[in-house]
């Protein structure tokens, strides 16, 4: 390989593992907010993230409904079913004096739930994809190329961090959110509902995920195992450090770039390698992720 040919996969790898990036960066920041809140992972963004896409593709394809019907209520739908999960299961199961591992298995129950239920109704036989509003004539920057479509995906995924960013700084939600996540109990003492504001990290985690799924189905086919996606936006929150929304952010463009820069210069094949490679040298090197904080050692 030259060293042109070198520079030319360097400034691609960059430009598309941006974009993939940008969206492994919004399924992290979701997966963050709800350990945050609540200590539990959610084993069912991935398959939140697919409703999304299956909920999208049946008000656009078999509703014939137009776009702009089709994005607010996709995201609407999606962020009110994840808010009815909550209250419904995940606050029993709490109020139930549950703990970690009952509560994992219930959001495993319901990934698994959601899957079949794609499957039951036959949404989930025949691959598709969402038709873009964008096109995809090529976009020339450097030496490398992109689509109007993945420029569009990359600056919407962008303008929806920077607005939960100002959500969670500047806003009264925001800043009770932030309150649950560093101490509920103090956070519950000072008078802020944790019911409320788990109930709605949830709903808050669907309309991500829904926003995620309309930006990338466009470029991908659906299908009940495009799920596994939120394994790479695991990958993100554990190298950005599963306790920082930055972090999450960061995580999930290290990963899209390393994604593309492996598919470049090595194989395509080690592409499925590269973010557990990246998840072992940061637990290695710097286990509470990049920005991660001082790791903690709680009392029990």
């Amino acid at each position: 390989m030259s060293l042109s040919d070198a520079w030319l996969f360097l400034q691609q790898g960059v430009l598309s593992g941006l974009v993939t990036g940008s969206v492994y960066a919004l399924l992290a920041i979701a997966i963050v907010a709800i350990f945050k809140t609540t200590d539990v992972p959610n084993f069912a963004q991935g398959e939140i993230f697919m409703i999304g896409g299956y909920v999208a593709l049946t008000l656009l394809l078999i509703a014939e409904l137009p776009y702009v019907v089709v994005v607010p209520t996709t995201i609407l739908m999606v962020a009110g079913g994840a808010a009815l999960f909550q209250r419904v299961v995940m606050e029993r199961v709490t109020g139930s004096k549950g703990v970690g591992p009952q509560l994992v298995i219930a959001t495993l129950g319901l990934a698994y739930a959601l899957k079949g239920l794609v499957r039951l109704t036959g949404l989930g036989d025949t691959p598709r994809s969402l038709p873009s509003l964008v096109s995809n004539d090529p976009v020339i920057i450097g030496d490398a190329f992109l689509t109007r479509l993945d420029v569009a995906i990359f600056v919407v995924a962008v303008v929806v961090m920077v607005l939960i960013y100002l959500m969670f700084s500047k806003t009264r939600i925001g800043k009770a959110m932030r309150a649950v996540g560093m101490n509920p109990r103090a956070a519950q003492i000072v008078g802020i509902r944790l019911s409320r504001i788990r109930m709605l990290v949830w709903a808050l985690s669907g309309l991500i995920s829904a926003l995620a799924a309309l930006l990338i189905t466009p470029k991908v086919l659906i299908t009940p195992d495009i799920a596994h996606i939120a394994i790479l936006a695991y990958a993100a929150a554990i190298v950005g450090g599963f306790t920082s929304l930055p972090g999450a952010v960061l995580g999930g463009l290290i990963i899209g770039i390393v994604e593309n820069l492996v598919g470049l210069f090595i194989s395509t094949n080690a592409i499925v390698v590269a973010p557990f490679l990246a998840i072992l040298i940061t637990l290695i090197v710097r286990p509470q992720g990049l920005l991660g904080g001082k790791p903690q050692v709680k009392k029990v």
